[in-house]
């Protein structure tokens, strides 16, 4: 057993793989196939290079490809917000899911909130729907979901991604958003999704110290009873705190992964998975002694 509130966890069969989240940390690689992501956009873009770096992931200890193909940075021409429509959005995603399940056995995960883009996901192949909206987007996403067995990711925002950073308030940060995942989780399961996995959504409506309390408190979340997932690779209160770029931020995305897996996040969204992977490993080897 790896913490006091670990037995609360479920066993999942997700795709071909089996997670037993009592056990151990997973890593979840994340493979933006954006030209604007605020880390690596354009980096991916190509279908070649996206699948080269799934597998090179993959190597490196991932256990989840996290393919999404609309950034959460709101792109802007002449001061005016653009969408990214469906249509790009599968040209961008479907073809490199594709070539990654036909390439490896990998449990693949679709970061969308369209739910149009979900299930042509599910049906090239991904096996997890990542919701960043906690389905207040686009329900369907749950039906979807249900429809393919597919296991569901429902994280918190508050406002959208062209807003949550509008100066984000909370009374209780922990409180407003176990509510607000409960919430999440009852309309999943309201539709017959049986694997859901939650996350508080660190940086998404959050201010600098929003974040810390989340992660300070995480273990809080545990009582939920469903496995805890976190993505604070590379964001902006560890540069704002570090006063680093976004390409010096791997010392400050391990301290927040270490502190993570121990107060009960079981699956850690992360771009430096080689790195990430080895902290995992030590965190859980001293979670698991004794």
């Amino acid at each position: 057993m790896m913490t006091p509130s670990s037995e609360n966890v479920q066993l999942m069969h997700i795709g071909k793989k089996h997670f037993d989240f009592s056990r151990r940390t997973y890593v979840m690689g994340v493979l933006n196939v954006t030209p604007d992501s605020f880390s690596d956009g354009g980096a991916y873009s190509s279908v070649d290079a996206a699948v080269t770096r799934a597998l090179e992931m993959l190597e490196q200890g991932a256990d989840i490809i996290d393919v999404g193909g609309e950034s959460t940075r709101p792109k802007k021409v002449y001061g005016e917000i653009v969408k990214v429509t469906v249509t790009e959005e599968l040209n961008r995603v479907i073809p490199v899911i594709k070539r990654i399940v036909q390439e490896s056995e990998a449990v693949v995960s679709i970061d969308t909130t369209k739910s149009v883009v979900a299930e042509a996901a599910l049906i090239a192949g991904a096996s997890i729907v990542n919701d960043i909206s906690g389905l207040t987007f686009d329900p369907k996403i749950a039906d979807v979901a249900a429809k393919y067995n597919a296991a569901l990711v429902v994280m918190h925002i508050q406002g959208t991604p062209e807003t949550m950073q509008e100066h984000p308030v909370y009374n209780n940060v922990v409180a407003e958003i176990k509510i607000a995942l409960q919430r999440s989780v009852e309309m999943a399961r309201a539709v017959g999704v049986k694997n859901i996995i939650v996350d508080p959504g660190i940086g998404f409506g959050k201010n600098l110290e929003h974040n810390l309390i989340l992660l300070k408190k995480l273990n809080d979340f545990c009582d939920l009873g469903l496995p805890i997932l976190i993505g604070t690779s590379r964001k902006g209160f560890i540069g704002t705190i570090l006063n680093a770029p976004v390409s010096d931020r791997m010392e400050g995305t391990a301290a927040t992964v270490a502190v993570a897996i121990m107060n009960g996040a079981r699956i850690i969204r992360v771009h430096d998975v080689k790195e990430m992977k080895r902290i995992a490993v030590m965190v859980d080897a001293i979670l698991n002694v004794g």
